[in-house]
C-alpha cells in the first residue's frame, strides 16, 4: 500500500470580499432576466504542496489579490460579451447592450464587460478563477495545483468553479 502523502489546502473568506453588481441572465433560449443586483460574495481555496516556509499560498497575497479582483466589480454592471443573443456594442462613453427587442444603454464607466456566455455565478466564479489563475502562474515558486472559487449570490446560494492549475 502506498504512504499516503497529505494534502493541503488554504481558505479565504473575508467581510470585505464582497461585491455589490446588477446583472441579467438569460436561460431557456428567449429568457431574459429583468436587470438586477446582488450583494456578491467571494471565497478562494488553493491546493497544493507545502513550500519551504511551510505554506501553501500566502494568506495576505491571496486575500489582496481577490479583494482586487472584487473591487474591480464592486457598483458595476456586469455584462457578459460571448453570449449568442446579447449584443454589447462599446462606444466612447457609454455601453449599448441588446436582446432580442430589449435595449439597455450605461455609462462605460459603470459596466464590466466579462468575457463570458452569461453573467451566472457559475461564469463569474470562473472568470474570478482566471484572474488568481495569472498572479499564481506569474510565481514561478508556486506549485498551486487547483484553484476553488465560491460565488455567493444571495444567502445560501453559492456556485463554485475549480480549476486546475497549469503550467505553460
Amino acid at each position: 500500500m502506498k504512504d499516503s502523502v497529505p494534502r493541503y489546502k488554504v481558505r479565504v473568506t473575508k467581510d470585505h470580499l464582497v461585491f455589490s453588481a446588477a446583472h441579467f441572465i438569460t436561460f431557456n433560449g428567449n429568457i431574459c432576466e429583468r436587470l438586477h443586483g446582488h450583494n456578491w460574495r467571494v471565497a478562494a481555496e488553493l491546493t497544493g504542496p507545502l513550500d519551504e516556509n511551510g505554506y501553501v499560498f500566502d494568506f495576505i497575497a491571496l486575500r489582496d489579490q481577490l479583494q482586487k479582483t472584487v473591487d474591480a466589480l464592486d457598483h458595476r454592471v456586469l455584462l457578459p460579451t460571448q453570449h449568442a443573443q446579447i449584443k454589447v456594442r462599446e462606444e466612447q462613453d457609454e455601453v449599448e447592450a441588446t436582446f432580442e427587442n430589449r435595449r439597455w444603454v450605461f455609462p462605460r464607466e459603470d459596466c464590466i464587460l466579462l468575457p463570458v456566455a452569461n453573467t451566472t455565478a457559475e461564469l463569474i466564479a470562473h472568470w474570478i478563477g482566471q484572474q488568481l489563475m495569472a498572479v499564481i502562474r506569474s510565481d514561478a515558486a508556486s506549485q498551486i495545483e487547483s484553484i476553488q472559487i465560491e460565488v455567493e449570490e444571495n444567502f445560501g446560494q453559492w456556485a463554485l468553479c475549480e480549476l486546475p492549475v497549469t503550467r505553460t
